[in-house]
């Protein structure tokens, strides 16, 4: 794979969290959650992000083509994103495996918020999104932190007067069926960003 024919879409979620989009497949074998540079042993791509200078990484999580990075540093993303972009594209072009399988988790503190996640993940995959793209909308999982679930409301969910109904009513609801161990939902969507920028993109 040619590093420099991989397209790399930035997308900040906040100033402490970034979704990078990536044109080839980082690990299609599910979703690896990365917090801390020993986490990162043995994968190229984690191991080179967490060691971006100034950026204070805290936590990679990898899924299919979406490579999510959260940093402590001040550093604003237009600077670490390129650093990130570069990790990325050096890790899939080398020879070392970018994101290496995962091991065997010895009940070691947050691997139940690894497990979880990637529980939810397949739950979202299987039946959220399924869901709510019949109104044009998609819900992304941000992260797991102590069994809560973060997650970003997006197409014709942003903005939308009924955001969170759908949030509390239906995906809520659906955690608790299928993971009850799920404590909470938080949404950090921007709603003000846009009065249903769905149906506004739909009219052009």
């Amino acid at each position: 794979m040619n590093p420099a024919e991989i397209r790399i879409t930035a997308e900040p979620i906040d100033t402490s969290r970034c979704k990078f989009v990536v044109s080839e497949p980082v690990h299609p074998g599910g979703v690896r959650r990365f917090a801390s540079p020993d986490d990162a042993s043995g994968s190229a791509l984690a191991e080179a992000i967490f060691a971006i200078p100034g950026a204070d990484v805290a936590e990679v999580i990898v899924s299919g083509n979406l490579v999510t990075v959260v940093k402590r540093g001040p550093e604003p993303w237009p600077a670490v994103g390129k650093a990130v972009g570069q990790a990325i594209r050096t890790a899939l072009g080398g020879d070392r495996p970018a994101v290496a399988p995962k091991p065997a988790a010895p009940g070691t503190p947050g691997a139940d918020d690894d497990g979880l996640y990637e529980r939810v993940a397949d739950l979202f995959e299987g039946q959220v999104n399924p869901m709510v793209a019949r109104h044009g909308g998609r819900v992304e999982l941000i992260d797991v932190q102590d069994a809560v679930v973060m997650v970003r409301m997006a197409g014709g969910c942003q903005g939308c007067g009924m955001a969170d109904v759908t949030l509390r009513q239906g995906i809520e609801a659906m955690l608790q069926q299928h993971l009850p161990e799920v404590k909470g939902v938080v949404d950090i969507t921007d709603h003000a960003a846009g009065s249903n920028p769905y149906f506004a993109a739909a009219k052009k």
